[in-house]
């Protein structure tokens, strides 16, 4: 229906469990997650018929979280309306495509993936080879945002 309209907004809702992890929460962790990756391929999907798709990660009190021994003064800063600006902002008419807020307690960021530089190490690596490198791999100075895996595998291919 949106396709066919060229207008819509999607706005999903991932948790700092799938984008972080937290112990005992893999099958949620997992699922929310996912949900990134969905967004990620509708957002591309849908670029082109003016359908926008986002995430919000919320971080707010609710009878989910209230038996999880969080301090009642910091329990009461996380009221569910203050994710909602963030929400009606990822729903409205200058909505971005793919972004992930982050929103609790009147804060608001930017969460992304990101990928390092890397290491060209050729094409008979070893081991040892990855180890001897390690820091070279994993510095994330001037990491990447893609905003397609196609994009990712052009850097490979590029090095």
């Amino acid at each position: 229906v949106m396709y066919e309209k060229g207008y819509g907004r999607i706005v999903m809702t991932t948790s700092s469990s799938g984008l972080y992890g937290n112990f005992g929460q893999s099958n949620y962790g997992a699922a929310k997650l996912g949900v990134i990756g969905f967004m990620n391929t509708l957002k591309i999907e849908g670029e082109k018929k003016n359908v926008r798709v986002n995430a919000i990660a919320p971080i707010a009190a609710t009878r989910m979280t209230e038996n999880l021994g969080i301090p009642e003064e910091f329990f009461k800063r996380l009221k569910p309306e203050l994710v909602t600006p963030a929400v009606l902002y990822l729903c409205s008419e200058q909505a971005p495509n793919g972004l992930i807020i982050e929103a609790g307690a009147g804060h608001y960021s930017k969460v992304a993936i990101v990928e390092a530089k890397g290491a060209k190490l050729g094409d008979s690596v070893k081991p040892e080879d990855i180890e001897a490198n390690i820091a070279k791999i994993t510095d994330m100075t001037n990491a990447d945002e893609f905003t397609m895996g196609g994009a990712a595998s052009m850097k490979i291919f590029s090095a």
